[in-house]
């Protein structure tokens, strides 16, 4: 059919058609006048009635198809709505049942909503990359040990503000120069407040041999007095020999919970190196830190 044409005026030139053809036939077979327009009439109506029928019934058809269509696409858009409530609902329902407060989770999924989609990409790549960094740490948490390659800037003063009873710290010549730097400053202001707030802090400086304990040792260990650390100095060679064997020594221990736990690497004439640090959470390994540092505690003076 020419889609040039409209529909109504080839029904019209149908029917048209149908009807002459009906005049034509009746008109042949010599049947009265009135029986020539009655028919010729009768089946050009009924030819027109037929094409509206079909077009009809092709429209209802399409309209059919369109609303299954329709209803399909609805149907699927809810049950993916109704799933995606669901996980919601299970995402914080796990929140609420998590130790960890449910504002700072909340807070944190609402401040990834609020960048700016007009951010520049490092921004994005930035932010995704800190987040699986804290989402390595928590995975890493459950399993009861992190580790961080090199010196840690962070955990060690996060973890003093947030402890509540005691700190239980070691300092050896891996802590050279730590004292003096920005972060043994912030460790420090961090120490000062938790003794303002009841948490009991020992610090043990701990040396290879009696002759290392000089000035500069004294002088260090009256300075972390004077903010309100409990100090003792010790070296390893005086120390009875069960205790001596027991190589450990560069670590601290928070509420009898944490042991953060650093590896020396490279040693220098001025300094020694970082390899690796630590947090471990498993308890007879904490234990036994606790009962390291006691032994040491025990010993020095």
């Amino acid at each position: 059919m020419d889609q040039g044409i409209p529909t109504v005026v080839w029904k019209v030139i149908v029917t048209s058609f149908v009807g002459a053809l009906a005049y034509f036939i009746t008109n042949i077979t010599n049947q009265p006048e009135i029986w020539r327009l009655t028919v010729s009439v009768f089946i050009g109506g009924a030819t027109l009635i037929v094409q509206y029928l079909t077009d009809f019934e092709r429209r209802l058809e399409t309209v059919e198809n369109a609303f299954t269509q329709h209803a399909t696409a609805m149907r699927e858009v809810v049950e993916n709505g109704f799933e995606q409530v669901n996980e919601a609902t299970r995402f914080f329902g796990q929140v609420e049942r998590s130790p960890v407060p449910t504002r700072a989770v909340t807070a944190l999924v609402h401040h990834v909503t609020q960048l700016e989609a007009s951010n520049q990409d490092i921004i994005h790549s930035f932010a995704e990359a800190e987040i699986t960094k804290l989402a390595v740490l928590l995975k890493d948490l459950k399993a009861d040990q992190v580790e961080y390659e090199g010196e840690d800037h962070d955990w060690i003063v996060t973890l003093t503000h947030c402890c509540t009873s005691s700190i239980d710290a070691t300092s050896t010549s891996v802590d050279t120069g730590l004292w003096s730097s920005e972060l043994g400053r912030r460790y420090l202001a961090a120490q000062r407040a938790a003794i303002d707030r009841g948490v009991h802090v020992r610090r043990l400086f701990i040396v290879d041999h009696p002759e290392q304990i000089d000035d500069d040792i004294k002088e260090l260990r009256r300075s972390h007095e004077a903010l309100g650390v409990e100090a003792r100095v010790v070296a390893i060679s005086a120390v009875p020999p069960p205790v001596r064997l027991d190589p450990t020594n560069d670590f601290i221990v928070y509420d009898h919970a944490v042991s953060y736990e650093v590896s020396p690497d490279v040693v220098s004439a001025d300094h020694q190196l970082i390899a690796s640090t630590r947090l471990v959470l498993r308890g007879e390994r904490v234990a036994r830190r606790t009962r390291r540092f006691n032994d040491l505690w025990a010993v020095g003076s």
